[in-house]
This record gives C-alpha cells, sequence and structure tokens, in this order.
C-alpha cells in the first residue's frame, strides 16, 4: 500500500498519520525527512482519492437540513451576496442537522441552479432551514416543509430556525484554506472536498478512513 515515491510502509503511515492532523506539507516534509514537493504529491493523491470515495454526494439526506451558499476566492463587492460578487466562486451548501455536509461549485446562486441540487439531494418530507434568498422560493411546492429567518432583516434565529450549522461549516472551511495564502483553480474542488470530509467524519477515525480508501485505490 506505500506510496512508490516514500518507499516503507512505515514511512507512508507516518505522512498519512501528519496528513489526518492537518499538518501542512512544509511541516510534515521536516518532519518526516522527505521532499516537499513528495509530500505535495502524497497529500494531493490523497485528495484526488477523497474526491469520487467520501460521497456523501452518493447519499441522499433526510430529516433536518440547512442549505446556504458562500463564496470563495476573489474579494466580495461589498453588498452583493455572491449573487453577482465579482471574482468569486460559488458553492452551495447543505447540513445535515446532527450530520454530515455536503458542497457543490455551481455556476451561479438562481433557483435554477439550485433547485435540481436539493431534489437530488434531499428526500421528500424533509425540513429545509434557510434564509431569505428568493432561489429558495417554492420548496414547499417540491415536497419540502421549510423554516426561513430573513437576515436582511437582522434576523438570525427565531426557535430552531437558523442556519447557524451551515454558516459554522463556511467559517471552518475558509480558515482551514487561508492557510494556503491561494492555490491553483484546479485543485480548489480537491480541498474543498477535503474540508466536507473532515467536517462530516469529525466524531470519526480519519486515518482508518483513510487506510481503507487507500488500500482499495492506491497512490501512484
Amino acid at each position: 500500500m506505500a506510496s512508490p515515491t516514500v518507499g516503507s510502509e512505515a514511512k507512508f503511515r507516518e505522512v498519512l498519520k501528519l496528513f489526518v492532523l492537518d499538518v501542512d506539507a512544509t511541516k510534515t516534509a521536516q518532519i518526516t525527512n522527505l521532499n516537499r514537493n513528495t509530500i505535495n504529491k502524497i497529500f494531493n493523491g490523497i485528495r484526488e482519492r477523497i474526491l469520487p470515495d467520501f460521497n456523501v454526494s452518493g447519499a441522499k439526506f433526510f430529516g433536518e437540513i440547512e442549505l446556504d451558499e458562500s463564496y470563495f476566492g476573489a474579494k466580495r463587492v461589498r453588498g452583493k451576496r455572491g449573487r453577482g460578487a465579482a471574482g468569486k466562486t460559488p458553492v452551495f451548501g447543505m447540513k445535515k442537522r446532527d450530520g454530515g455536509v455536503y458542497v457543490e461549485i455551481v455556476k451561479n446562486c438562481s433557483k435554477d441552479e439550485l433547485m435540481p441540487i436539493i431534489q437530488g439531494k434531499i428526500l421528500e418530507n424533509s425540513t429545509i432551514h434557510i434564509d431569505g434568498w428568493r432561489a429558495y422560493d417554492g420548496l414547499i411546492l417540491n415536497g419540502y416543509d421549510h423554516y426561513r429567518v430573513f437576515h436582511s432583516h437582522n434576523e438570525f434565529a427565531r426557535g430552531k430556525c437558523h442556519v447557524n450549522g451551515i454558516e459554522a461549516f463556511w467559517s471552518y472551511c475558509k480558515r482551514r484554506l487561508a492557510k494556503f495564502n491561494g492555490m491553483d483553480s484546479d485543485k480548489f474542488i480537491l480541498h474543498l472536498k477535503e474540508c466536507e470530509f473532515r467536517y462530516s467524519n469529525r466524531e470519526s477515525d480519519l486515518y482508518q478512513i483513510l487506510l481503507k480508501m487507500i488500500r482499495k485505490n492506491p497512490l501512484n
């Protein structure tokens, strides 16, 4: 199972444990006495296996679900909720309360773009918690109960109606990605899905999950 770039199984497991601990590539290279380019290759190989293998993507959500959008990249244009934020990458996300998250890069945050994702990922008769964005109009017609908070009216919670869970994920995701000080656009999806994987499995043994994943699909 060891990556050909590190030679021994023990050395690869050491690198994998540091990946699980979210140690960056530079520090991992120093700890393991491996070349930083070698570490980056291994880390990206792990991310490439997370992308197709970890599919909250394949599972449908049921129960109480929070929906929200966020924007990554260039500086946001004030007053434009990314739904027009110049230079930013829009990402749509959902979080099952007391469960995992699912994120997807989207072209825009219109109803036509978001509604098929909602219908494809969330089972009917689920309860959806949203803010006031108009793309969510019509959810009840598509078989969902829903509760809204209106951020534009300075309303952020009303009883159990809020989107604090998915917003906590966005905060986690942006803090984590900030440490990379920018990245190639083609690598963004790998890092985004890594965040989804880590957050959804935050109560699980990531090392064992990844070990099993890599046994099934070894690094080249």
